[in-house]
């Protein structure tokens, strides 16, 4: 199971440039492991990422911009679905992953279950 993080490497956008770091840098701050797949350098990752996002998850303009996030070739999110997640503590939930005990999101889950 891999986590894929569909990101630009050369866009010319500061707002889709702080929304890769950011997602990224959660990412290795939690130590989940995922791939980084460049549609900037490479026409295919491009063309996979579009036809995969969901026609009810696209933006009006009907482009999906990166950051996009996959669990295998289950589409998760974008940056604002993956912000939510993070705000409310289900980043692991957000990603299809067992959060690691200990975790915030564990004790939460222990708690609701409980």
């Amino acid at each position: 199971m891999v986590i894929r993080v569909y990101i630009a490497s050369s866009s010319g956008s500061t707002s889709i440039k702080k929304q890769q770091q950011t997602v990224l840098g959660l990412l290795e701050a939690m130590k989940i492991e995922f791939e980084e797949m460049d549609i900037a350098a490479n026409e295919e990752n491009r063309r996979w990422m579009r036809e995969n996002v969901p026609e009810n998850c696209r933006p009006s303009s009907g482009i999906p911009l990166p950051p996009q996030i996959f669990h295998d070739n289950r589409y998760l999110g974008d940056y604002d679905a993956f912000f939510d997640a993070r705000e409310n503590n289900e980043v692991y939930r957000f990603l299809g992953l067992t959060p690691p005990p200990g975790s915030k999101e564990a004790e939460a889950l222990a708690q609701q279950n409980a």
